[in-house]
């Protein structure tokens, strides 16, 4: 076997599971789960429509590389959306949602031959982070560097803290803006400090984008890496990839379809592996999703739910935690007195709502756990739902005192 596998950690899911594996909750409440960033709103009839009429394709082995309809039709959402214009053969492909491509990715650029004299390879990430990241770092031979999030600022990572020494050896940087779990998004300074790390030490940025059309004002979108190349005289969009998905932005995460975009050299060794890879996009998920980045509308329909949730739940929950509204995303990523753990016990306890402890997203890391009494809470219910997990919530914190 792959002696590789051994240092991969359980997934949070599987933490938790182990965590409340002998509570048994209040049956006086109806189960509430805030625990999965699992969208739960409706998938768009368009959308599903789009999926039938396309069934034929199951007849078809699909291009690695897409049809060319599909490409533009994801540069053409990139032109409108951050006034990027990509070149749809070179610059854009389409991947089996973001989780695939972003392992993908690592075992493309990451070169285990090289920094042997400094350990091996480096590859930096947020901490808290998505565990996909350490994970494909790991499985390509490198090493993990945490760059801890700083509540002072923001939760921006502190790049600062990671050392030269470590900036030298690293291949590869994954930012996700806007983040899971904080909701933070990066801002053009911080992406041109960014860049001019990336252009020093010859790394590749991997900018995670999947929450970029969950925000809370028309006139704030998010900031996108593409956008800020620009912005910042990087047309060329040079050691830059950015990624994104279709799951959040039109309620599909089963359809598992997205696309990555940036520098046309890297793509072009990224295709090549996952040609061998198996990467390949279904025919019938092609058109749907074509049809899916065509249309905004379903798009500010979702948001305006987001946005009623996050409007009633977020007052509520700052009575008794210290919790604010995110810049963009689906979560709320609160400090709870004591024990995360505790508090994830607790709440399942008396009140049969499920969260996901903070420390279960961060690693120890610079002397301390950023995540480490916090807990994420994912508001993918319904309103109703999720105000009624908000007010046990109160309850359960009001116990407390």
């Amino acid at each position: 076997m792959n002696p590789l596998l051994s240092k991969l950690q359980p997934y949070p899911f599987e933490r938790l599971r182990a965590l409340v594996k002998d509570i048994q909750p209040n049956p006086a409440y109806r189960p509430i789960s805030l625990g999965i960033g699992e969208p739960k709103h409706p998938t768009p009839a368009f959308i599903q429509q789009a999926v039938t009429a396309a069934l034929a394709g199951l007849a078809n082995y699909p291009a690695t590389a897409g049809d060319i309809r599909l490409r533009e039709a994801m540069a053409g959402w990139v032109q409108r959306r951050y006034g990027v214009t990509l070149d749809p053969a070179t610059q854009v492909l389409p991947v089996n949602g973001t989780r695939e491509a972003l392992f993908a990715l690592a075992q493309t650029v990451i070169d285990p031959t090289r920094h042997r004299d400094q350990g091996g390879p480096v590859v930096v990430c947020p901490n808290p982070f998505y565990q996909i990241y350490e994970g494909a770092a790991l499985l390509a031979g490198a090493r993990v560097a945490y760059a801890n999030s700083d509540p002072a600022r923001n939760f921006a990572p502190d790049l600062a803290g990671i050392p030269e020494a470590t900036w030298a050896a690293t291949q590869l940087l994954y930012v996700c803006s806007p983040g899971n779990p904080t909701g933070a998004v990066m801002s053009l300074d911080e992406w041109a400090r960014l860049f001019e790390l990336s252009d020093r030490h010859g790394f590749v940025i991997a900018s995670d984008e999947c929450y970029s059309e969950i925000y809370f004002r028309d006139d704030q979108p998010p900031l996108g890496g593409l956008e800020a190349a620009l912005k910042l005289g990087r047309g060329d969009f040079r050691n830059l990839i950015a990624l994104t998905s279709l799951s959040k932005r039109s309620n599909v995460p089963g359809m598992r379809s997205g696309f990555v975009a940036g520098d046309a050299q890297i793509l072009k060794s990224f295709l090549l592996y996952r040609t061998y890879h198996g990467g390949a996009m279904s025919p019938v998920v092609q058109q749907a999703s074509i049809a899916a980045w065509g249309d905004e509308q379903h798009v500010a329909e979702n948001r305006e739910k987001y946005r009623a949730k996050f409007a009633k739940v977020t007052p509520m929950l700052a009575e008794v935690l210290d919790v604010a509204l995110p810049d963009a995303g689906f979560y709320l990523w609160a400090k709870v007195p004591g024990s995360d753990t505790e508090f994830a016990r607790g709440l399942l306890a008396q009140y049969n709502v499920t969260v996901l402890p903070g420390s279960y997203l961060a690693r120890e890391a610079h002397g301390i756990n950023p995540g480490a009494g916090r807990v994420r809470m994912a508001l993918v219910a319904e309103v109703d739902e999720c105000v009624e997990a908000a007010e046990r919530i109160v309850a359960y914190v009001r116990s407390l005192s």
